[in-house]
């Protein structure tokens, strides 16, 4: 695979047991953890971290497709949790992942068949899938073990 693409919202982190666009901003990071303005922990899945930083020393490029309501929202996360700067390409609005993964190739050059997608949600599997990128459902967020057994 040449391109590694993330879902976010119970892919990457649990915003409070809903999606990024339910939470309620400003965010504060408090440890390892963010807190919104009504005191809702949003966590990053315990081995995020590691893989992104494993993935991308192993030469990987990685990039976001995420569907929501408040792009900006979802900025401000990926940089409270400090992993930004690990994405080459972030696709985030509303709308089918056809147009995310569309978007991607087309500034990535990367083909579909190079590409390998995580998300929690099959609907989002099912679309990706038509397209020839090979979509890996998540239900439980990323880990290692999910790492290992598709790249």
């Amino acid at each position: 695979m040449k391109l590694i693409v993330f879902d976010l919202d119970f892919t990457l982190w649990d915003a409070a047991g809903t999606w990024c666009d339910h939470t309620f901003p400003p965010y504060n990071k408090v440890n390892s953890h963010v807190v919104d303005s009504v005191g809702n922990n949003i966590v990053l899945f315990p081995e995020v971290k590691d893989i992104l930083k494993g993935l991308k020393d192993k030469g990987y490029k990685l990039a976001i497709a995420s569907r929501t309501h408040e792009p900006s929202w979802a900025q401000a996360l990926l940089t409270l949790f400090e992993i930004d700067e690990f994405f080459i390409c972030r696709e985030i609005y509303p709308g089918s992942k056809i147009t995310h993964f569309k978007e991607l190739s087309g500034k990535t050059g990367i083909a579909y068949k190079d590409m390998i997608f995580f998300d929690d949600e099959m609907r989002n599997i099912a679309d990706v899938s038509e397209l020839g990128v090979k979509a890996v459902l998540v239900p439980e967020g990323i880990n290692s073990m999910i790492i290992r057994k598709f790249i």
